[in-house]
């Protein structure tokens, strides 16, 4: 199972650094929709991912549009992240997909309405108390990503350690 963390016009350059650090921990692509909200080689986003930066898989797309044209939504397994979604992450099924696209928004405004009400069927949410606006985005794709792959098996990634072997 291939696993795409997709940004779409992410704004806060620590985030995707957080981010990036995540996916090549995971083995995950990282999709970067433009217009960003900073420049990728900023010395913010490459201290916090730190030392991945060469182990992370990254695509760049001039817009959404470009974006949703090389993966069009109807031929991909494709989740929209949004605390707008009907259902949560947890209840979707992510086994037997041979990749998986997990959207998510800028930090100030998510993911475009008119994406979402095309795409309602696979919009996903993560609960939470009803008083608060939403979770940081860096928190948001860990939380869905490692669901995603826990239903797989954690395919491909270490699940014993090599420490204190009894």
């Amino acid at each position: 199972m291939k696993l795409n963390i997709v940004l779409v016009e992410p704004e806060i350059p620590q985030n995707t650094g957080n981010i990036a650090r995540t996916c090549a921990a995971i083995g995950a692509k990282l999709h970067l929709v433009k217009p960003l909200g900073f420049d990728i080689t900023e010395k913010s986003v490459k201290r916090a991912g730190l030392d991945y930066w060469d182990k992370l898989e990254i695509e760049e797309h001039e817009n959404l549009q470009k974006f949703l044209n090389k993966y069009n939504p109807k031929e991909n397994s494709m989740y929209f992240v949004t605390t707008k979604g009907q259902k949560t992450y947890a209840q979707v099924d992510y086994c037997k997909k041979e990749e998986i696209f997990l959207l998510f928004g800028k930090e100030t405004k998510g993911l475009p309405e008119d994406l979402l009400l095309q795409n309602i069927q696979n919009a996903i949410r993560i609960p939470m108390r009803e008083t608060l606006r939403s979770l940081n985005l860096s928190n948001s794709v860990a939380i869905v990503a490692y669901e995603v792959l826990r239903q797989n098996d954690f395919n491909d990634l270490e699940k014993e350690s090599k420490y204190f072997k009894q």
